[in-house]
């Protein structure tokens, strides 16, 4: 890695997802003072950056992902004035700050909606959203047959026969990016937080913000095939090339202020080629790859997708950005403890594996994910209390389930909650010191009893905990010359393994295979997910070698 280039080519970035992280002010609900009270314990794990979940003022629909106003901060959260000290102080300790942006959709509690709503069918404050009327002889039907992300219809009728649009829920209506006072206010905000010192932004729903201007019925599902390549779609609002231009124009706000600012797109896309489009030289800087995140723990496929990410993206000059779980996604310990499910995801739809969970193996394979996913070119993203190795919450109490998927599924599909119950730093008993001691408030969600050996304090320290492996690999990633952005090699292994070496000196091996295997010749031992015996890996482990 060129001690020049960008620092995000090779950033590993620790998502905080603010509700969930820590307590500071003893509500029950992570907040900006208990982030700036564990920025300590973000430098000594050794990441480069935080990525924070909205924090912007709320009615909390879809905790933080209805924005009534983007330049404010919610009082459950904070202050603008307290999150520019975070800022300030997360710098001190050599972090960066990359805050959420969410530019599909507002809350409905926006002025902006709230002046739609209060004026005429084809006013032009309805233009900054999208209204339509409906569909059949008293247009009581919904103009197309979209669907919400979260379940049921995508559009809401009101009272004076129009119709809006809101891909998410009902309290999240979809802004009009066609219309230019749109384009205006977003850029206006982006100023605002990079002259706060923000670093960049992760940009929700980053493909989706286009839609096709007649508003067509949706195509034909095409499921994937097994051992067949996906195929691109042209979908009606997701993924459409026109919204590249807006990209530009943010890249040209960021190159506005010093320091390398980056933005990171959530993006779903059909195809390698298609999320490459994203980080194009005059567009983002980088952008999630799910496909990696929704790999099954299987070689070929694993190996395929890294194949496939790196000449995508290198053909744009971009570097992959590698990423195991985060606040939409079950997490990985939980996915990898059961059998891999036979056909493979479709873009945009949770991957849910199902059947027996078996949590000793799937953290064992998280521990050798870890490796790998560090080991590769490129940057990397950490989702809290993955360094702790902390499974999905899966039996959580309906009465508790707070994710808007819960209603809208008709009670379904118990939606995200699982992965975003507050996390645990220390004690035996709940809240783990997630909120300060004394505090008579409990977690916004309840945290399993059982959690009291995965806290910060229980782990720190003792060397074959998840906590000390991701703080010795994060140390060595930032001390390996051959570690970060670059390129990789593929070595000569046995069906099952993936190896391959980065120069200068290093090799990264992972059996997925089910007999151990030999190590190549080495001249020592970096790290290890698991004990070696007799010179050879177990299966589902995997080790870092000096060459």
């Amino acid at each position: 890695m060129s001690p020049t280039a960008p620092w995000w080519r090779s950033a590993v970035i620790y998502q905080v997802y603010i509700r969930s992280f820590a307590d500071g002010d003893g509500d029950g609900v992570g907040d900006i003072a208990g982030i700036r009270s564990r920025l300590p314990y973000l430098k000594s794990l050794g990441v480069d950056a935080i990525w924070i979940n909205p924090w912007y003022k709320s009615p909390m629909a879809d905790h933080g992902y209805d924005v009534a106003d983007f330049r404010e901060i919610d009082p459950l959260f904070g202050t603008v004035a307290e999150a520019e000290r975070l800022i300030a102080e997360a710098h001190e300790h050599g972090i960066r700050v990359i805050p959420d942006i969410v530019p599909n959709h507002t809350s409905d509690q926006h002025a902006w909606f709230r002046a739609a709503l209060a004026a005429r069918p084809g006013s032009p404050e309805r233009g900054r959203y999208v209204f339509r009327p409906g569909r059949g002889p008293d247009g009581s039907e919904p103009p197309n047959d979209w669907v919400s992300s979260f379940g049921g219809p995508a559009w809401t009728r009101l009272p004076d026969g129009d119709w809006y649009l809101h891909l998410f829920a009902p309290e999240q209506p979809d802004l009009n990016w066609q219309h230019p006072e749109v384009r205006a206010e977003f850029e206006s905000i982006l100023r605002f937080w990079f002259s706060r010192g923000v670093d960049g932004f992760r940009i929700d729903v980053a493909h989706g913000l286009i839609k096709h201007p007649e508003l067509p019925d949706l195509p034909p599902r095409q499921d994937p095939v097994d051992g067949q390549a996906r195929q691109h779609v042209d979908h009606p609002h997701w993924d459409r090339d026109e919204v590249h231009e807006i990209y530009r124009a943010w890249r040209k706000v960021a190159d506005e202020f010093p320091g390398d600012r980056c933005f990171v797109a959530e993006a779903w896309a059909d195809t390698p080629e298609r999320l490459a489009a994203y980080v194009r030289r005059d567009g983002l800087h980088t952008a999630f790859n799910f496909d990696f995140l929704m790999s099954m723990w299987e070689p070929k496929e694993l190996r395929t997708v890294i194949d496939d990410s790196l000449a995508m993206l290198g053909s744009v000059g971009a570097p992959a950005t590698w990423v195991l779980s985060n606040h939409d996604v079950v997490r990985h310990p939980s996915r990898y403890g059961r059998p891999s499910p036979v056909r493979r995801w479709v873009a945009n739809e949770t991957y849910r594996a199902e059947g027996p969970l078996d949590l000793d193996l799937g953290t064992r394979r998280a521990r050798a994910a870890a490796l790998l996913m560090l080991a590769l070119p490129g940057g990397a993203y950490v989702y809290q209390g993955e360094e702790l190795g902390l499974p999905e919450v899966e039996d959580l109490p309906e009465s508790a389930l707070q994710d808007p998927i819960w209603e809208r599924s008709g009670h379904t599909d118990r939606g995200r909650d699982g992965c975003r119950v507050p996390i645990p730093w220390s004690g035996r008993v709940a809240p783990y010191g997630f909120s300060p001691a004394g505090t008579t408030a409990e977690p916004w969600l309840p945290q399993p009893a059982d959690w009291a050996g995965l806290g910060v304090e229980a782990q720190t320290g003792d060397p074959a905990s998840m906590l000390e492996l991701y703080r010795t690999a994060l140390r060595i990633r930032r001390e390996h010359p051959a570690l970060g952005d670059g390129t990789m090699t593929w070595l000569d292994a046995p069906e099952g393994v993936l190896a391959f070496s980065r120069e200068p000196g290093f090799v990264c091996a992972v059996n997925l295979s089910a007999e151990p295997y030999e190590l190549p010749a080495h001249s020592g031992l970096l790290l290890a997910g698991g004990p070696l015996k007799n010179g050879r890996l177990e299966p589902d482990q995997a080790v870092w070698l000096a060459l």
